[in-house]
């Protein structure tokens, strides 16, 4: 070959490379997820102004749309219908109208979402209302519809941007039945999320030919939260183990744990998957940015994916959107300012891990008013919260009960209830053996230590909603003892025998008459199917709704220590208080 002919050679080469690689297309995937209700730049419960949630998300949405050259799709990952008054106001009272949230999401131009478990929990009457009315695809691949075989939402969609076609897979946390009265899926069901993807990814692959695959999960990264296991089916939080055993996503969104991640996972192809979470409320979005180099056939020459967490903070709230919905948001002021009693005295959350407390005597007090049970039993469902004394308005009841769960009675023997009990304290409290040891049961690094987060507060080995405590009984945890080996029931509220053999009514919330946290199940010992023979009633409308009601009729509120339970020893209890308040809520030393 002459010189003259490997120049030419080379030069058809480059010719041949340059007419191969014909453009360059970007993608801005932004991602919400776990939204609770956090739509405008306002929280009703606390009465207080904030600085995040949808309005900003808005803020943020609309410059990225203005970028030349980027193609943003904006995608949700479940939850939005349960939080904030403004969604409980749309699912609940003004119920006339286009839903809220469905109002929203479509003008922020939502391309797709996922169904949540909070979503399932606003009961069909709304999501199924919902699925009509947003302007996008809701999602959810493993909620199957038991009377067709097929997904109960649509399993997957396709967004075509600049020829490029995006492929969009949804999958909900399959953990639904344990927590949820059956009433609110009727006519569901959850499969596993790693079975449903492998699926749902070659029908993908094969129909679609997408040039980028999405995977869009409400549900968490740590697949042993809770006691779960990776090796076993419909686990709760399986996000990762899709991430690493499915292939054939580029981009795996995830929600539900409210854990603020981001990471690259190598699938069991070798192959580097993205997994973003952008943790809840809108204080944070997953950003994620998808260059792709195509040939003149519009297949992939080359991709980049890279991604971040980008906070709120900082953004104004988008003017237009907050007027949009002024006239709503007045209405949620009105409802939520109304006066329906006063107290006395204030009460905070923080006492109930410590003891009966007048927080706890209030919701208990409810239970068993509304119910006409013999016990009732109850966690706190706020961390820690404080209803100051004076007028109680509406906005109180979100703070003294946080989720929309149903009342149930259900039939337990007294045995029954004292290994409910032992379980429930078996989470909550430490075995103490000496009096310098921990109260609370903290998670401890390897010198045993309670391990601190960033704020210097201690993690709780086990979710603070998981800690029941009684009434209607009076009781002794012996926290020098084991777990297991912790509870006496000395009688019953008015004095009477307790009776390991006889049968109670007892008041729980549906997440724990489904079984939720276990106490029924594992602590009682009772099967699926026995706790749905036990259950006498369930109430139509929330506990929230119903403790509204009974604080309306009641009126004025005296708190009070019912003191029908205590630690003990009970020197070692007060002292293990005082160190371990501090530490969980991370009070200074006057």
């Amino acid at each position: 070959m002459t010189f003259r002919h490997f120049i030419s050679a080379i030069a058809i080469s480059l010719i041949a490379l340059t007419t191969t690689a014909q453009r360059n297309v970007t993608l801005k995937i932004i991602q919400t997820s776990d939204v609770h209700g956090v739509l405008f730049p306002f929280d009703y419960i606390n009465n207080r102004a904030i600085n995040h949630g949808l309005a900003h998300v808005h803020s943020y949405v609309k410059k990225q749309r203005q970028v030349p050259d980027q193609h943003v799709i904006l995608l949700d990952n479940g939850d939005i219908l349960q939080g904030q008054p403004p969604v409980y106001f749309a699912n609940y009272i003004d119920t006339a109208k286009q839903h809220l949230v469905s109002k929203v999401m479509n003008y922020m131009a939502y391309d797709a979402a996922t169904v949540g478990n909070h979503d399932i929990e606003a009961g069909p009457n709304i999501y199924n209302r919902l699925v009509e009315e947003f302007h996008f695809p809701w999602l959810s691949a493993n909620t199957i519809d038991t009377r067709t075989g097929k997904p109960y939402f649509k399993p997957y969609t396709t967004i075509t941007r600049d020829s490029v076609k995006v492929a969009i897979l949804g999958l909900t946390t399959p953990g639904i039945p344990k927590w949820l009265s059956p009433n609110l899926w009727e006519n569901m069901e959850f499969t596993d999320m790693i079975e449903t993807a492998k699926i749902w990814i070659d029908s993908i692959q094969i129909k679609e030919s997408p040039h980028v695959i999405i995977g869009l999960f409400h549900s968490g990264h740590d697949a042993y939260y809770g006691g779960g296991k990776p090796s076993e089916p419909l686990n709760e939080n399986a996000s990762l183990l899709v991430a690493q055993q499915v292939p054939g996503f580029d981009v795996i969104l995830i929600g539900h744990d409210h854990d603020e991640t981001i990471k690259h996972v190598v699938n069991i192809n070798g192959d580097t998957v993205l997994v973003s979470d952008p943790g809840s409320q809108g204080y944070t979005v997953s950003d994620i940015t998808i260059k792709l180099e195509l040939d003149k056939n519009n297949a992939t020459h080359n991709k980049s994916i890279r991604g971040k967490l980008q906070p709120m903070r900082g953004l104004l709230p988008d003017h237009e959107f907050v007027s949009k919905f002024s006239d709503f948001t007045r209405e949620v002021e009105q409802f939520t300012d109304r006066k329906i009693g006063y107290i006395t005295q204030p009460i905070s959350s923080r006492d109930a891990y410590f003891g009966s407390s007048p927080f706890m005597h209030l919701v208990h007090s409810a239970q068993l008013g509304v119910s006409n049970s013999d016990i009732s039993i109850a966690a706190p469902l706020s961390f820690d919260t404080k209803i100051e004394q004076g007028n109680i308005y509406v906005r109180d009841m979100f703070k003294l009960y946080s989720y929309e769960n149903l009342l149930y009675i259900m039939n337990l023997s007294g045995k029954e209830i004292k290994d409910y009990l032992e379980y429930s304290y078996g989470l909550w409290y430490n075995t103490m053996r000496t009096e310098n040891d921990n109260l609370l049961l903290f998670r401890k690094d390897h010198k045993h230590k309670p391990i601190l987060n960033k704020r210097g507060k201690a993690y709780l080995k086990s979710s603070y909603y998981n800690f029941d405590s009684a009434e209607g009984i009076n009781y002794t945890v012996d926290v020098s003892k084991p777990k297991g080996r912790r509870i006496e029931i000395t009688s019953m509220k008015d004095g009477t025998p307790f009776d390991l053999e006889k049968t109670y009514k007892v008041a729980v919330n549906s997440y724990r008459g489904a079984g939720g946290g276990g106490h029924l199940t594992e602590g009682a010992g009772l099967t699926k199917d026995e706790i749905e023979q036990r259950i006498v009633n369930i109430s139509p409308l929330d506990m929230r709704h119903y403790l509204m009601k009974w604080i309306e009729h009641v009126y004025t509120i005296v708190p009070e220590y019912p003191n029908n339970w205590k630690v003990i020893p009970e020197d070692w209890a007060t002292q293990a208080a005082e160190r371990d308040k501090r530490l969980l809520f991370k009070i200074e030393d006057k």
